[in-house]
């Protein structure tokens, strides 16, 4: 009776153990089926170390769990590497050097107000514009060209300002002049009254008809702040020569003159021409400013005597341009007799006569 007993506990036993075995099989069939990632059978404490621990720590957490050898992949899989955060100290030296670069300011230009008188007597003046104007048309801008014509009946003027493409004023003059000199005097006052009461802020320059311009002289023009003086080459028709006129510098400082025969010695004021110079044009309009009456009237009718005189009593105020070398000839002017210049003709019948081209 004791062997039967026996051998029924081990029976029991071994049922007890197989059916514990085939609980765990399936258990562990079915997990493994599971989505690990949010797997509420692992400890709370390796959940959290999740965050905070290196993924090798968590490998060896994992792997102590029982059953766990199914889920541990996707419990890696999902589990987020942290990545380590760019510092500006680590941030490469090129992006550090964009930074701190300032970005360049673009200034603004100063308009240029170029004057030019036309006179009645000239013969060429048609020709002479048209050559003005397509050097004026290269100068970048802001430019304003101001054209003092004398009265005419001829249309030839406004025709060649309207097709240049310059931003340009056209002023007509009524009265009448036998001198040259006097009626260009007086339309350059007429340019000056017009830039005075429109209150035109820029820099003005006389630009004669026979004026020869570098390009880079327009640059140096505009940098102008008060007064500005420049040497001027003369050339003759008739002379196998060339005259300089206009100041002797010292960088941008003005210590001397080139000068021709004064009319009189006594005067120790040297002549200066009136295409060797400019000025900031808010002398002509703020009084309070430099010195200049109050009442306008009184000025107004020779401005271009008290220009000058401003110009050459201001010797700090004057300098010469350009600044590196002010020795350097940026301006010519022909000199062209009118009673010798040669005349052509040409006949509206298509036919030539030789007797009206002769030279």
């Amino acid at each position: 009776m004791g062997s039967l007993e026996r051998s029924k506990r081990k029976v029991q036993l071994w049922k007890k153990a197989i059916v514990h075995f085939g609980l765990c099989f399936v258990m562990g069939f079915f997990t493994g089926f599971a989505p690990g990632g949010k797997a509420s059978i692992f400890p709370s404490h390796v959940v959290a170390s999740n965050k905070s621990q290196p993924v090798e720590m968590l490998h060896q957490q994992v792997a102590s769990i029982p059953h766990a050898s199914n889920v541990n992949r996707s419990l890696i899989a999902e589990s987020p590497v942290p990545t380590p955060s760019i510092s500006k100290e680590s941030e490469p030296a090129k992006f550090l050097e964009k930074e701190e670069e300032p970005e360049p300011k673009l200034l603004p230009r100063r308009l240029a107000i170029i004057v030019t008188p036309i006179s009645t007597e000239d013969p060429y003046q048609g020709v002479f514009l048209r050559r003005l104007a397509n050097t004026i048309k290269l100068v970048p801008p802001p430019l304003l060209w101001i054209v003092v014509e004398g009265q005419s009946d001829s249309d030839e003027v406004s025709e060649i300002l309207r097709k240049t493409g310059i931003m340009y004023r056209h002023l007509v003059i009524k009265e009448n002049f036998t001198d040259p000199e006097a009626e260009l005097d007086h339309q350059r006052n007429v340019a000056l009254r017009h830039i005075e009461q429109h209150r035109l802020s820029g820099i003005v320059h006389f630009a004669g008809l026979s004026n020869v311009y570098d390009l880079g002289f327009f640059d140096e023009l505009r940098q102008i702040e008060v007064f500005g003086t420049w040497p001027v080459a003369l050339l003759s028709a008739n002379k196998n020569k060339v005259t300089i006129e206009g100041p002797v510098c010292d960088s941008s400082q003005v210590i001397g003159w080139h000068l021709k025969k004064m009319n009189n010695e006594t005067d120790k004021r040297p002549p200066i021409h009136i295409s060797s110079f400019g000025f900031n044009s808010s002398i002509l309009w703020d009084p309070e400013r430099w010195g200049r009456p109050s009442s306008v009237q009184q000025t107004s009718q020779n401005s271009i005597k008290f220009v000058k005189q401003a110009a050459l009593e201001d010797e700090t105020e004057l300098k010469g341009i350009p600044p590196e070398d002010c020795s350097k000839i940026m301006l010519w002017r022909l000199n062209i007799p009118v009673s010798k210049s040669p005349s052509y003709h040409l006949s509206t019948t298509g036919s030539t006569d030789a007797s009206r081209r002769k030279i």
